[in-house]
């Protein structure tokens, strides 16, 4: 065994790489408040007719740095999160996608705001 003091055990590099990659699983788009009651609609048979448009908008998750250590589920997340934030924003109290885009390292959804409710 070595005296040398910077020796660290290859188990303490390992253990501390876990940690902090563990945090890294969540998305980074975190929700505001009054966001959860924004209805996200993906469907065609959504009909906008009666509905105010307010501005269009782009959710997205992921960085070219940082993509590596996200799953596919959050990152689509993440998106949609980011998404409703921007709904938020704009008064929006329903967000219809209508363009996914799935990139290697991101993922990124096009849409826009709209006021529905009377």
């Amino acid at each position: 065994m070595r005296n040398d003091v910077t020796f660290v055990p290859k188990a303490a590099i390992l253990m501390l790489s876990i940690l902090v990659l563990s945090g890294c699983s969540t998305p980074r788009a975190i929700p505001v408040p009054g966001s959860q009651d924004i209805t996200v609609r993906i469907d065609s048979s959504f009909n906008a007719d009666e509905c105010l448009a307010l501005g269009e908008i782009t959710g997205s998750e992921g960085h070219w740095y940082d993509y590596l250590f996200y799953g596919n589920d959050t990152l689509i997340r993440g998106a949609i999160i980011d998404a409703k934030n921007q709904g938020l924003a704009l008064n929006a109290d329903t967000v219809y996608l209508t363009s996914p885009q799935d990139f290697a390292t991101s993922f990124t959804v096009l849409g826009v705001a709209y006021q529905c409710k009377q």
